[in-house]
């Protein structure tokens, strides 16, 4: 398991902006994107027990990095937390 993970649903544009800033950041590969709304039974009541756990509000997107957790698309604190300069003003 990544040590960043991105708790989204399919249908969501911030879930989709947060995904396209953290693959620019990490590549497709440098953190795993959990589509809630894709998973059922089991793995589907794991995750939003998880979800639960970090976030009680259960938004989305929901972002976990190491043990900061980011509710939001916020993109500077993102940046921030994985090391990168914050994007420029009015982006």
């Amino acid at each position: 398991m990544s040590d960043i993970i991105l708790y989204g649903l399919s249908t969501c544009v911030h879930c989709q902006k947060t995904g396209e800033l953290l693959e620019e950041l990490l590549g497709a590969s440098g953190y795993e994107h959990i589509y809630a709304d894709r998973l059922f039974g089991e793995k589907r009541n794991n995750v939003m027990s998880t979800l639960r756990r970090i976030n009680p509000t259960m938004s989305f997107p929901t972002v976990v990095i190491g043990e900061e957790v980011v509710v939001g698309f916020k993109e500077d604190r993102i940046r921030k937390l994985l090391g990168e300069r914050p994007a420029a003003s009015g982006e």
